[in-house]
């Protein structure tokens, strides 16, 4: 377009779009807000849990080969009654323990999470790589990633919040595609 100038002309009105009227309001939103409106965030919790001396509170999701999706790390947050250490691992065995179920976000969705799960105290067994480690005080903890850390099939996500001897919490949130 040769024939038209790139800047207004001084005896001319500024040409402006609005793109954001009262008619057609523009919204925006985050990854995982977007992911809860579709069904696809979800929480993992523990629950306050009491963890002995030289323990640490575990809880780890897998996501199994052939799932079809990849999780996409929005969160970890929680809580401790003293000083200890949340770290976040790359596989890990957890021995034992129950299997908390995720919970959907968006409490209208029947979406259920690919991720299978594992929660329990002591230490994580396996070859884990370590790749958060956060001193915490006692107090609250919020770690936000905002899908940064993504985990394909066939990979396992653990988490230990401790060592030592402390009451813990852990929340794990992430989206699915």
């Amino acid at each position: 377009m040769t024939n038209y100038t790139i800047f207004n002309k001084s005896n001319s009105p500024l040409y402006t779009q609005s793109v954001n009227t009262y008619l057609a309001p523009a919204i925006e939103n985050t990854p995982g807000g977007d992911a809860a409106k579709s069904g696809s965030l979800y929480i993992l919790s523990t629950g306050s849990v009491s963890v002995g001396a030289g323990n640490s509170l575990l809880l780890q999701i897998a996501n199994p080969s052939g799932s079809g999706k990849t999780i996409y790390i929005s969160n970890l947050m929680g809580g401790v009654t003293a000083a200890g250490t949340v770290a976040i691992l790359k596989n890990g065995t957890i021995t034992g323990g129950t299997t908390p179920t995720p919970f959907n976000a968006n409490f209208a969705s029947v979406s259920t999470s690919v991720t299978t799960t594992k929660q329990n105290t002591g230490t994580l067994g396996g070859t884990p790589t370590s790749f958060v480690n956060v001193q915490v005080t006692a107090g609250m903890y919020l770690l936000d990633f905002g899908g940064g850390i993504v985990v394909p099939a066939n990979q396992t996500l653990s988490i230990a919040v401790g060592t030592g001897a402390l009451t813990a919490s852990a929340n794990l949130t992430w989206w699915e595609y």
